[in-house]
């Protein structure tokens, strides 16, 4: 596609009007380079307006030129950058030989290239325009990922009541996995860290649940073990015997002896004597 024109006519803006059929658009900025002059006597001299047409690259077309650039430089061949643009926003595929590797670990190498392509889309603008970079449906399938990551997560979270924090991420992945847990009922997930450690926590929707019974750093679950584990012990042990009853005299009466002394003779019996 053309990005500027040169034409010429009788006046400014007919030469105007030719140099944009030349590109193929309805509108463009235009540069005089020459005012038209009149004819003497309407035979000698005189002179045709000349005019430039030219086209401004939009943000995304800057960063395109600065990408292809840049891995032209690595050493890529055949490259071919796709643009789709929005207003204020613009989604760059890259195709090429042997593209792969600038995918980096988890998408780390592609998230450079699109920071740096993104400070060139947002030069000279006091608006923001938003880029996204992809390599190969590389985004879409992360995207697929982390949705179903963060519902995975989210599930434990409200199952064993306990937070459940994820690794670093940067904001474009923090906003699909909160997405995600929304889905939820009964999650929620907030971002904590800071910088290159700023990461997703996902947790109940009421709070973490904290155990009654722990004690010592061991809750609930390890009181309830010791519980099974005695009761199996008791279990095994055989019942204690009943104390056995030994035959035998039986016991004196306090109270009989007491009266059989009381009437016994002081001296004992002493018989008279015919």
């Amino acid at each position: 596609m053309l990005r500027e024109a040169i034409a010429k006519g009788d006046t400014v803006e007919a030469a105007f009007k030719k140099a944009l059929e030349m590109l193929g658009v309805e509108n463009a900025e235009m540069e005089v380079l020459a005012e038209p002059e009149k004819k003497i006597l309407g035979i000698f001299g005189g002179k045709d307006a000349e005019v430039r047409a030219y086209i401004l690259p939009t943000p995304g077309e800057n960063a395109a030129d600065y990408l292809k650039a840049v891995l032209e430089k690595m050493g890529i061949g055949n490259i071919k950058i796709d643009i789709k643009e929005e207003e204020n926003a613009a989604e760059l595929t890259i195709d090429g030989d042997d593209i792969g590797f600038i995918i980096g670990h988890r998408g780390e190498t592609l998230d450079s290239l699109q920071y740096l392509a993104s400070l060139v889309a947002n030069q000279s603008r006091d608006k923001y325009f938003r880029l996204t970079l992809d390599v190969g449906s590389f985004r879409e399938k992360r995207k697929e990922t982390l949705e179903n990551l963060g519902a995975k997560m989210a599930m434990r979270a409200i199952r064993t009541g306990r937070n459940q924090p994820l690794e670093p991420m940067n904001p474009y992945e923090r906003r699909i996995i909160h997405t995600a847990v929304q889905n939820i009922e009964g999650a929620k997930s907030w971002s904590e860290g800071e910088d290159m450690a700023r990461h997703v926590v996902i947790g109940p929707e009421n709070g973490e649940r904290r155990d009654r019974n722990r004690r010592g750093g061991k809750g609930q679950g390890y009181n309830q073990k010791r519980e099974r584990s005695f009761e199996k012990r008791s279990e095994s042990k055989p019942a204690p015997k009943a104390p056995q009853k030994i035959s035998g005299p039986a016991p004196l009466d306090p109270n009989r002896v007491t009266k059989k002394i009381e009437d016994a003779p002081l001296y004992g019996r002493i018989e008279r004597t015919k």
